[in-house]
């Protein structure tokens, strides 16, 4: 509350009790009300209205009279309102229905658009007009019961305060503060404008539905401006909304500090601004808009200046597109006439009217008494200009606010005992009527207002929200035209109340009808997510790519969600698809590639069996022992073979079919190497005398010695199928990607482990005694051959391990399958390669006389 404002409370409480206690009769601190208009009638209705929005320097000594006189500027809209309340007067006093026989009068008084000059103004109203009140104690009731007004949030939170303490019962038209609905704080306060937590409300929503995440807000440094912001920054929490900045416009009105927010409206990238503040404080920031030329940004406004024909006569294209919200928008019989046909013969006497006409029409009524351009002689003729498609928005609040007055106190004369609004049902005493008795009617009162709208005011004194969302259309040159695209009521339900026609929307910024784009980011396109800027609110983010296996299908969404099992993402990351099952088949290149070397080299080794089986009666054969070569031949021929189990679909069977085949196989191969390269040692040991050695690795020992190798591995093989088997199994994403491949495990590490380090053993003792033998004297000494072939053996599976290790999918099987052909050719052609040339191609070579030259 201002400091005048406290002052005049001082002043109305303390001053009577002081003259009281003197004995002295009771002198009214505020005596007869200058800048006022009056009407005697049964009921007084006081009115509070800004018809000057500068008020002259307060008076702290409180020894003169109220005046206006000295107030400055003009409001010509809220002298229509004031206007509006004596033709609703009037109408009911002509009403042969509502209040018959009775005559409501009014007593309107000029606030000047200041806290000071309303409080003073109305305790001025409150305590009659008579200068002095004879014989009569300081508690009298007052002359005026309850009070329409005032205009300003901030002001009517004074009277609240300060009148609510008498119970006198107050009836706004437009202060909108969400604050005033504290049934506890202000018990006396009710208003016919909805309160600014349903415009906020609006805001948001249309925030929302226009997509506009990253906006501005501008607010007036009062009641209204910072308790509209606190509502529409509550409505935007947790929605995709941001603010870039909020600024406030000083009551100064220093310039510099309007550049400053001008500059920053300029130099944000929010295309959006808000504003939430009264009449003058917008009119600073929109003029100085203007001067700089600012045209690009789409302006919301509120029902502060929505509609104000002021503003649009000389914003040009700065206000184009500009999306408001009014209240509803509501054609009173007769008012529109009414307002035109004002003259001042009937309160000639009345200094307000005077002062109006004189500044509206720039003419005078007495006498020039001060230097300055000479004025014309006013002729009381004079015609104001005519509203045409005006909004009556505060008109009709105003309107009802008086109606409301009229029918509770026609309630209040309908009264039957024991169906009253008081305690117990009692009637009221209605002469006088008493201003807290009419608050409980006015509280109760439901009617329909002569335009046909039900009113009533809630648990806080509020009315139902209805707002007219209106934009700024330039018809022609510096022309402008309100058009209503949408409305906003609450009467409608949560699903209807919003509604917004796209189509008749001119944007703000020269955009036509484009929609603006306002926003911190960019819309995240499908297959990214949002990762919100270190720092920043959550509407400045980076679109992150989402992962393999991950998809998003939504613009702007915040997580990825990861594929369902069997799928992956695609490569847009948009969709999952299934995954490809993938494994070594007979009809890959490389399935084939490998099935064609298999068969040739089962293929070769019969050959080579079907030769030396044709030549077992050679020299040759039968001094390489030709039952351990038979026998090396057909385990050859099984390791080519048992190469095609890994090829194709795993199934349980095939995966342990597979592993058995390959260490049984390759164990009996290396055995039988083994036995020849043990054979070629013992052989020439034996040659010298009294050596008797051979008799000890005759064919029965040889025969023992390989069964016993391949048992040992059979042993392995059986415990491995028994314990841990491998069997099938899938591996499926990560660096695999969008496919599922199908393995055999090994089941157990250990198994795996035994069979190949038993193969790998023999591999190693092979070629120990094969290097041995490798210089025995002989013409065709076998060690040598099979030094070759263990050596290719050993280097094969040695590099087999890290390949096996670090092929993804189905290669892992190839490598296997590689390295089973890979040894397989080298024990076949190494060993036996040499023996088929002298066989086939150098028969005359194959002689006993050959074979014993050394």
């Amino acid at each position: 509350m201002a400091v005048d404002a406290w002052l005049w409370t001082l002043g109305f409480l303390v001053g009577p009790v002081w003259v009281h206690s003197l004995g002295l009769p009771c002198i009214l601190q505020s005596r007869s009300i200058s800048g006022s208009l009056y009407k005697e009638g049964d009921v007084i209705i006081g009115g509070l209205f800004p018809v000057h929005i500068e008020a002259p320097e307060p008076d702290h000594t409180f020894t003169q009279r109220v005046s206006t006189a000295h107030c400055q500027s003009i409001e010509l809209r809220s002298y229509r309102w004031l206007q509006t309340m004596i033709f609703t007067v009037e109408e009911i006093n002509r009403d042969p229905i509502l209040l018959p026989n009775f005559t409501l009068g009014y007593l309107a008084a000029d606030t000047c658009l200041s806290e000071g000059s309303t409080l003073s103004a109305a305790l001025s109203l409150v305590t009659g007009r008579e200068m002095v009140v004879s014989g009569e104690p300081c508690t009298k009731a007052p002359t005026v019961p309850v009070i329409i007004g005032d205009a300003r949030s901030s002001a009517s939170i004074v009277l609240a305060d300060t009148l609510g303490v008498f119970g006198i019962p107050m009836v706004s038209y437009f202060a909108s503060c969400a604050c005033l609905s504290d049934r506890t704080r202000y018990p006396t306060f009710l208003r016919t404008v909805p309160s600014d937590a349903f415009q906020a409300k609006a805001i948001a929503r249309l925030l929302r539905l226009m997509e506009w995440s990253w906006v501005g807000v501008v607010y007036g440094d009062d009641a209204y401006g910072k308790s509209g912001v606190q509502l529409l920054v509550q409505e935007l929490e947790g929605s995709s909304v941001c603010i870039d900045y909020m600024e406030v416009i000083p009551k100064s009105h220093a310039q510099s500090k309007i550049n400053r927010i001008v500059e920053r409206i300029q130099s944000s990238t929010a295309q959006v601004v808000v504003t939430f503040a009264i009449s003058p404080d917008t009119e600073v920031l929109l003029k100085e808009v203007v001067r700089q030329n600012v045209t690009d940004k789409q302006w919301i406004a509120t029902e502060a200046w929505s509609t104000s024909s002021y503003y649009s006569a000389w914003s040009g294209l700065s206000l184009v597109g500009t999306l408001g919200f009014a209240l509803q928008r509501v054609d009173i019989q007769s008012l529109g006439s009414y307002l035109t046909q004002l003259s001042p013969v009937e309160h000639l006497k009345e200094q307000l009217v005077r002062n109006v006409w004189e500044e509206v029409f720039g003419c005078r009524f007495e006498e020039e008494t001060h230097s300055g351009p000479p004025r014309p002689q006013c002729t009381g003729l004079e015609k104001v200009e005519e509203q045409g498609d005006a909004y009556f928005d505060v008109m009709y609040n105003v309107y009802k606010a008086v109606y409301a007055i009229a029918n509770a106190i026609q309630d209040m004369l309908d009264c039957q005992p024991g169906q009253g609004q008081l305690e117990n049902g009692e009637c009221p005493d209605i002469n006088p009527i008493r201003p807290k008795e009419l608050l409980q009617y006015l509280k109760a009162v439901k009617f329909t207002t002569p335009v046909g709208e039900p009113v009533h005011f809630d648990q806080n004194g509020d009315p139902t929200a209805s707002y007219d969302i209106i934009n700024w259309h330039i018809v022609s040159e510096n022309k402008m035209e309100f058009v209503k695209v949408g409305q906003f009521d609450t009467a409608r339900g949560p699903e209807e109340d919003f509604h917004l026609d796209l189509s008749k929307v001119v944007w703000g910024g020269g955009r036509g009808n484009k929609v603006p784009v306002s926003v911190c980011s960019e819309s995240c396109p499908l297959g990214t997510r949002k990762a919100v800027q270190k720092g920043k609110p959550v509407c400045c983010y980076d679109c992150i790519p989402c992962a393999a296996g991950e998809i998003s299908n939504t613009t702007d969404s915040t997580e990825c969600t990861k594929c369902p099992e069997r799928f992956w993402s695609n490569t847009d990351r948009t969709e999952c698809v299934p995954m490809l099952v993938e494994f070594l088949s007979f009809q890959d290149d490389m399935g084939i590639i490998l099935s064609v070397l298999s068969v040739a080299g089962a293929a070769l080794t019969g050959t080579v069996l079907a030769a030396f089986f044709h030549h077992r009666d050679t020299p040759l054969v039968r001094a390489n022992n030709s039952e351990l070569s038979f026998l090396l031949l057909l385990s050859l021929k099984l390791c080519f073979l048992c190469a095609l189990a890994f090829i194709g679909r795993p199934a349980p069977w095939s995966c342990m079919l597979r592993h058995t085949l390959f260490g049984i196989s390759f164990v009996v191969c290396l055995a039988c190497v083994l036995s020849k390269t043990v054979v070629v040692l013992v052989a020439f040991r034996a040659t010298l005398p009294g050596s008797n050695l051979m008799r000890y690795f005759g064919p029965v020992q040889q025969r023992a010695g390989i069964f016993f190798c391949t048992l040992v591995q059979v042993g392995i093989c059986v415990l491995w199928l028994a314990l841990a088997p491998p069997l099938p199994s899938e591996t499926a994403g990560g660096e695999l990607g969008a496919r599922v491949v199908l393995l055999c495990a090994v089941g157990s590490v250990v198994g795996f482990s035994l069979v190949l380090g038993y193969i790998g053993l023999l591999a190693a003792i092979c070629f120990l005694l094969a290097f041995l033998a490798r210089k025995l004297p002989d013409n065709f000494n076998e060690a040598k051959f099979i030094t070759f072939s263990m050596l290719i053996f050993c280097a094969v599976w040695i590099a087999f391990v890290p390949a096996y290790v670090s092929s993804p999918g189905k290669y892992t099987v190839a490598v296997e399958v590689f390295a089973i052909l890979a040894s397989s050719y080298g024990l076949l052609l190494c060993i036996f390669a040499p023996k088929c040339y002298i066989i086939l191609l150098r028969p005359e070579r194959n002689t006993k006389k050959n074979m014993m030259a050394k």
